[in-house]
């Protein structure tokens, strides 16, 4: 085992005994912070330099956003937990090939935007002034933690065509519980991040309402998910819930094998299918029940 991971489980497992708010409080800062800031690739260096580079601020940090087009037929592409907007290099060029727009942005503590630590409402916030800036959206494509930060978007101001959500949980709580499961931290840990995390929720927002799976029909438009069987980073079960959620919606499943959390995200194959996706002509949209 890391020896820095054995002496912050011992650590914070040992103060929760003595004192529990101290130890919720070091965990929760933890909770919020990505270990590594992913750096650019030299495959990734030409694509990110033709980028149009601009700077919004989202709750007092400075965030890098991209865009390459002129702003037509706009996608919005998310990156997951110590990733980039850059990973989507593979995708980009084909997005471009079809006359779309590509806006995404580096979120707080990741890639070239400022800041140590990001919430799902940092993703939120950052969404929202992107959509007005560019949008309507005609899709979004998300990775990962993107996943459920993309449909809290689209249920708030947010508005695309059609969602590709890629690697994404079944519900928020499975945040709260990997990470302590990760660090080996006791039975107190999951309750003490949840009770934190709906704590500095804005007023309207309860913690349910982080899941993707919350209110499914306030979202109702085609979704095309992607998962692959082999993933150990957020399993392939937690597909289930998000496909029978959004089944009743013109939501399908694409399941992968050998890809693993990352290589999903420039596998030949998996982009043909999600250019196919886009590319489709606009079903008739299920009325909300």
């Amino acid at each position: 085992m890391d020896l820095s991971v054995a002496l912050i489980r011992t650590t914070l497992n040992a103060t929760a005994a003595l004192a529990p708010r101290l130890a919720g409080h070091a965990a929760f800062a933890l909770f919020l912070r990505p270990v590594h800031r992913s750096r650019l690739r030299p495959e990734e260096r030409e694509l990110h330099a033709a980028a149009a580079v601009e700077r919004i601020e989202v709750h007092g940090t400075a965030v890098t956003t991209y865009r390459w087009g002129d702003g037509a037929r706009p996608v919005l592409l998310l990156h997951g937990w110590q990733s980039r907007a850059s990973r989507y290099a593979a995708l980009i060029p084909r997005l471009r090939a079809l006359g779309l727009t590509v806006v995404s942005f580096d979120a707080p503590g990741h890639g070239e935007s400022a800041g140590r630590t990001v919430t799902i409402l940092d993703y939120r916030e950052a969404i929202r002034q992107l959509h007005d800036r560019h949008g309507p959206f005609e899709a979004v494509v998300a990775h990962s933690l993107a996943v459920p930060a993309a449909v809290l978007a689209l249920r708030d101001t947010a508005k695309a065509g059609r969602l590709v959500a890629i690697a994404g949980p079944g519900d928020f709580d499975f945040f709260p519980r990997a990470f302590a499961a990760g660090l080996g931290l006791g039975g107190w840990a999951v309750p003490e991040l949840r009770r934190r995390i709906a704590a500095v929720l804005p007023p309207g927002l309860e913690y349910p309402g982080l899941s993707p799976v919350h209110r499914p029909e306030e979202l109702a438009l085609p979704v095309l998910l992607v998962h692959d069987e082999d993933d150990r980073v957020i399993p392939y079960a937690e597909s289930g819930p998000l496909h029978a959620a959004y089944e009743p919606y013109s939501a399908r499943l694409l399941t992968t094998r050998g890809l693993g959390h990352k290589r999903v995200l420039t596998e030949p194959a998996v982009l043909d299918n999600v250019l196919g996706f886009l590319a489709e002509p606009f079903p008739v949209p299920t009325p909300a029940r």
